[in-house]
């Protein structure tokens, strides 16, 4: 599905958000802050939107490696980092989120946008990111999410439903994925419960900060100092 839809995708997300997702990618990138030199994975990287994001909003990340699953988001992520000269500072590679071939602790920071919902397992993910993670690391999730006011929720729910799929439909002539979108971020964990689901996995100091009004979240837990062995 994702190489079906790869050739739109970018397009799509500018229009059916109505650009935040730039922004939204941008914030989670600053929840890195400034250390550094890290080294940053991104799980579930598609056309390796965050990874340009993670470089321009922290400028001393000395490397990123970006995973996913579908080969042509990733030769349209290869097309983008090469226009921009990053060719040097990232490097993507076809793989699973959840089984990914990196060695314990090899990452100061894993990142994800909207990909671990689609995940068979999110909890399995969660376990993978805390493997990969070296001690004090800092997992940054962000995910679609439903605004909790009743009257945006039902407003948001309409627009997913409704809206999403003719659009996507028109634009990609896939239908049936952004059928999915919609049925996906629906049946995805609320940020209490997926809160929950990090504490369960290892992760510490925990959080869930609401962008737009709740339409998405931005996830952010961190492993203990202890755990793991050196980098």
């Amino acid at each position: 599905m994702f190489d079906r839809i790869a050739p739109t995708y970018d397009l799509l997300n500018r229009l059916l958000s109505f650009g935040r997702d730039v922004a939204w990618r941008r914030r989670a990138a600053r929840c890195l802050g400034d250390r550094g030199p890290i080294r940053v994975l991104d799980l579930a990287t598609g056309t390796a939107d965050l990874p340009i994001a993670l470089l321009q909003e922290c400028p001393r990340i000395s490397d990123v490696v970006g995973v996913d699953c579908s080969e042509e988001m990733l030769r349209v992520g290869r097309e983008k980092i090469g226009r921009r000269g990053l060719s040097d500072r990232v490097r993507l590679v076809r793989g699973d989120a959840t089984n990914t071939p990196f060695s314990d602790a090899s990452f100061d920071a894993v990142t994800m946008a909207f990909g671990i919902r689609n995940t068979p397992d999110a909890k399995a993910t969660l376990d993978e990111i805390h493997r990969l993670l070296g001690p004090a690391g800092t997992a940054v999730v962000l995910e679609f999410s439903l605004p909790a006011n009743p009257v945006m929720r039902w407003g948001y729910l309409a627009y997913l439903r409704f809206v999403i799929p003719v659009i996507g439909a028109l634009v990609s002539r896939d239908r049936g994925a952004y059928r999915y979108l919609n049925q996906s971020i629906e049946a995805f964990h609320g940020p209490a419960a997926f809160c929950a689901m990090m504490e369960q996995a290892g992760f510490r100091d925990v959080s869930a900060a609401p962008l737009t009004g709740g339409v998405a979240s931005i996830y952010k837990g961190s492993k203990a100092p202890s755990d793991g062995g050196d980098l």
